[in-house]
């Protein structure tokens, strides 16, 4: 049997694939957030879009509060705008444009009609050519371009509608020539840090240049997360994903600017590229969208997710549901029955390892492997993985093992950063001195979070000496005595 953690506490999911929830005006009371991370959060993201920092500020202080009050360490993942573009203002605040109309884009900031409307970037005036689309309002307008100048981008309009004040503009057929992080990101990413985030969403990433800058100004703090939802980002995949500390496949402008359904093939490419690295993927937008205003999901929503779950994502988000829907914690409660179902499939161990992850040829990976290995063969409680910059535990997740991967490290922030990962359980505890400390402590954090019983057997991967960030040398496997178990018991007052 295994020990219950206090009532206070939580001990480990009883799923691998994380649980990201966006916080919105619907989730950033205190009693919510508390409410959503026992429904299942794993981490939160705090949407720089939207808000003011003072807000954004309560909603963290208030994650951090729960972190101490339930022991475990709480992700929060600041996703900034993004050079979004858009157009101008309409003198009635809105506009008609009829179907297979004519429409003029261009640099006059009078207030627009049905005919034209300022596009208030310079920089796309000389880029365009004829045959080129522009989408505004999320696809939802459909121009084609006949003829672009210096002053104006003349357009018909493939699909028309309505279009109003400041609608977002989606280019999907030319690289623009603007950096990723706008003024107000540079703002946005200052206060990120100040508040010690633990990842940096970058929005609209198109070459692997665009994350220069933001590592630069993270000055080595928190992890950046590279989101893929340009065409552009996918020609130079491999190149973004190696300069990222992980990934996000942001469907909602990416579904934009592609045809929908080159969409799917593209997620599991970008998911399994970004796992073949040992980094953490996200799959996220409209992931249970309907149940923004509704309690139950459609049974499309919820193979959507199952989907992602089998691919071996190492987490899913939820957005507008939690943000600002009606139903946040039932969100929540949802995705984790989702992902919980897929992962008691007979199935899914072999679904999730389809994927083709071969160590590189190093100590520290065939080690990782070998721990997969014994865990498959041998009865394991868990792998516990003592690591000091997280290293070690990407490599042991990258597995896909079958048993939970309890992460010991000595530093908050590296345990905040890898409770992203599939199947980790971040701990953060004192450094070890010796070897025998080592094998004490293991044993001592697998009882204290429900990960060991009489005679089970734990793996402890380790380097020597101890304290060196990327020296990981030592497995060693252990097995649980029913005397400690009864000590910890004793102990533990239970």
């Amino acid at each position: 049997m295994t020990t219950t953690p206090s009532p206070s506490k939580l001990g480990p999911r009883a799923r691998k694939v994380k649980i990201l929830a966006t916080i919105g005006p619907s989730s950033r009371d205190p009693d919510m957030l508390r409410r959503l991370v026992r429904a299942g959060a794993d981490a939160f993201r705090v949407n720089l879009s939207h808000g003011d920092h003072e807000t954004h500020a309560a909603s963290i202080a208030a994650i951090r509060a729960l972190e101490k009050e339930l022991h475990r360490p709480l992700t929060i993942l600041c996703d900034l705008q993004g050079p979004k573009l858009r157009v101008g203002a309409f003198a009635e605040g809105r506009a008609l444009i009829p179907h297979g109309g004519r429409f003029v884009l261009d640099r006059d900031p009078t207030l627009g009609d049905a005919t034209r409307v300022q596009l208030p970037h310079p920089e796309l005036f000389g880029l365009m050519s004829k045959g080129q689309r522009l989408l505004i309002n999320d696809g939802k307008i459909r121009l084609r371009v006949v003829e672009a100048t210096e002053q104006q981008i003349v357009c018909t309009a493939e699909v028309g509608g309505v279009i109003s004040d400041r609608k977002g503009v989606n280019v999907p057929d030319a690289e623009i020539p603007i950096p990723a992080l706008t003024e107000k990101d540079r703002r946005d990413l200052a206060f990120a840090m100040e508040q010690n985030a633990d990842w940096i969403g970058l929005s609209f990433v198109q070459r692997p240049e665009d994350l220069a800058e933001a590592r630069k100004l993270m000055g080595g703090r928190g992890a950046l997360c590279a989101k893929i939802e340009k065409p552009q980002a996918i020609k130079r995949l491999a190149e973004i994903i190696e300069l990222s500390d992980g990934v996000m496949v942001a469907r909602g402008d990416l579904g934009v600017e592609l045809n929908p359904e080159e969409v799917p093939p593209l997620q599991k490419k970008i998911v399994n590229a970004t796992r073949l690295l040992g980094k953490p993927v996200i799959v996220a937008t409209q992931m249970l969208e309907s149940m923004i205003e509704s309690p139950a999901p459609t049974r499309a929503e919820v193979s959507d997710v199952a989907n992602a779950v089998y691919d071996g994502a190492d987490c899913v988000m939820l957005s507008a549901e939690t943000a600002a829907g009606q139903w946040p914690e039932e969100a929540v409660l949802m995705m984790d029955a989702i992902a919980r179902q897929v992962e008691r499939d007979d199935g899914y161990r072999q679904r999730v390892r389809m994927l083709d992850t071969p160590p590189d040829p190093t100590t520290a990976d065939a080690l990782a492997h070998a721990c997969m290995t014994i865990a498959d063969t041998v009865s394991i409680g868990a792998i516990a993985v003592f690591t000091s910059t997280g290293v070690s535990a990407r490599r042991v997740a990258r597995e896909r093992p079958s048993v939970p991967v309890m992460v010991l490290t000595p530093s908050m922030a590296v345990a905040r950063r890898v409770a992203l990962l599939w199947g980790a359980h971040p701990v953060a505890t004192k450094d070890i001195g010796s070897f025998e400390e080592m094998i004490a402590k293991g044993k001592r954090m697998a009882l204290r979070h429900g990960m060991g019983g009489k005679d089970s057997k734990l793996i402890v991967l380790a380097g020597v000496p101890f304290g060196m960030a990327g020296a990981t040398n030592l497995l060693h496997v252990v097995t649980l005595k029913g005397d400690e178990l009864e000590q910890h018991t004793a102990r533990s007052g239970s």
